[in-house]
């Protein structure tokens, strides 16, 4: 856990919530969808203001659609959530949630903001998560 953390940080400049958020949500795509980043595309839907914007980073870190692909594309919903969809049609929801969003935006401080991560991070995606599924 902590060599990926330590990765995630690395890449994003610092350890918090949503960029942790979007690390898994990458990560259940590449398991419902398969790992290949050229096989999925991925829409985010939270816009580009920090900090729920950290998630498209997480997304970039563990499935492999980046901007320089051309495989992520970010809408300004203001949404934790993001849409994969593969080469197939087949298409992934996976939305933050609402529950565990308010609790990162009451909760989180510059004092606490590493180790409310890492508990993000320990965090099942079923305590996390609503996931969608559906086929062309």
């Amino acid at each position: 856990m902590d060599e990926i953390l330590n990765q995630i940080e690395k890449f994003h400049g610092h350890l918090g919530p949503y960029v942790v958020i979007g690390y898994k949500m990458g990560e259940i795509a590449n398991q419902m969808l398969g790992s290949d980043p050229f096989k999925k595309h991925a829409l985010v839907l939270t816009g580009v203001q920090p900090p729920i914007s950290c998630i498209i980073d997480g997304i970039q870190i563990s499935s492999g659609c980046t901007l320089g692909k051309g495989n992520i594309s970010v809408n300004d919903e203001g949404a934790a959530k993001v849409q994969f969809t593969d080469k197939n049609g087949k298409k992934i929801e996976i939305a933050l949630k609402p529950k565990t969003k308010h609790e990162i935006d009451t909760t989180v401080t510059d004092n606490n903001i590493i180790q409310f991560s890492k508990q993000i991070y320990a965090k099942s995606n079923e305590e996390l998560f609503d996931i969608y599924e559906e086929s062309s």
